[in-house]
């Protein structure tokens, strides 16, 4: 066991008026010190903090830059939160009409079983490990939905791909396609999406991580995706695949056009309501941004 004096200062802890009083001591303008301190009871200093991140001053360590304030870094908080619980819904979407379509091709090509065969994937030890996940996740959901017991009491547990799809989450969903052999994804990819498999891939993987960060509520404003998505050459040479516009581009991309329209009008009132404490370098929105998400949805059956 390591000695008191081998452990690492840790920093006491502080009461939200001290916290009030720390974030002034930065130089951080506090509109108001009461309403600040009702922010940081309810809301994480840690957290809260992190918008502030863009409004450090580079050469004084610790130290806001003029002009910057509380109720900005609230206001860029807010703008983050809303902007996660847009990508939620439209990523729901985007995730159920995805298993719908790998679910009904391996169905109708494989069987209804057939995702259980090694032969139809590529890497055997991956496939083998994606059924042991999909049994454990199954088994979890036997208590919580009912036709998950169904299918235990009348079928011995067999379940078709159709059943089984619906307790798999994005995340494998995305691995599980990145494993099919490679005439079924270019079916899949080009039957309901018109793009090669390989952007189909990095998509899925890019928007998958995005809607676990949406979930948890991680942030998104000022900071770079995780996995950066494949774009076409002509959309890289309108913004960058580091920010989450890149994955607004793609959410509105497999998006149907009565779905994306509502999603650009949605995106589009939130952007208005905030853009006044919005830097839009640091989301990846190019100054013409909703130009470019309009021009994707008319070329959309």
């Amino acid at each position: 066991m390591a000695l008191d004096k081998d452990k690492p200062k840790i920093k006491p802890p502080t009461t939200f008026k001290e916290q009030v009083k720390l974030f002034e001591s930065r130089k951080l303008h506090i509109e108001d010190s009461d309403y600040a301190e009702k922010i940081l009871q309810r809301v994480n200093y840690y957290r809260l903090s992190a918008y502030g991140l863009s409004f450090k001053d580079r050469l004084i360590k610790d130290e806001y830059v003029a002009g910057a304030s509380f109720n900005k870094m609230v206001s860029l908080y807010e703008f983050d939160r809303r902007l996660r619980l847009l990508l939620l819904g439209a990523l729901e979407t985007i995730e159920i009409a995805f298993r719908t379509h790998i679910s009904y091709e391996l169905a109708h090509k494989l069987g209804p079983i057939g995702y259980r065969d090694k032969e139809n994937f590529l890497n055997e030890k991956f496939h083998q490990d994606s059924l042991i996940e999909l049994d454990s996740l199954i088994s979890k959901s036997r208590k919580g939905e009912l036709f998950v017991e169904h299918h235990f009491k009348k079928y011995d547990g067999v379940f078709p791909i159709w059943a089984a799809i619906e307790v798999t989450s994005f995340g494998f969903l995305s691995k599980f396609y990145r494993n099919l052999n490679e005439d079924l994804k270019k079916h899949i990819a080009k039957i309901y999406y018109n793009v090669p498999y390989l952007y189909m891939e990095s998509w899925l993987q890019t928007l998958s991580n995005v809607r676990n960060v949406c979930a948890h509520y991680g942030r998104l404003y000022n900071k770079h995706l995780t996995f950066k998505p494949r774009l076409f050459k002509e959309d890289a040479r309108q913004f960058s695949n580091r920010h989450i516009y890149a994955a607004i581009y793609l959410t509105e991309r497999l998006l149907t056009k009565t779905e994306g329209i509502r999603f650009i009008t949605d995106l589009d009132a939130l952007i208005s309501e905030y853009e006044e404490d919005i830097d839009f370098a640091h989301i990846g929105f190019p100054s013409n941004w909703k130009d470019l998400l309009e021009k994707l949805n008319k070329q959309k059956n």
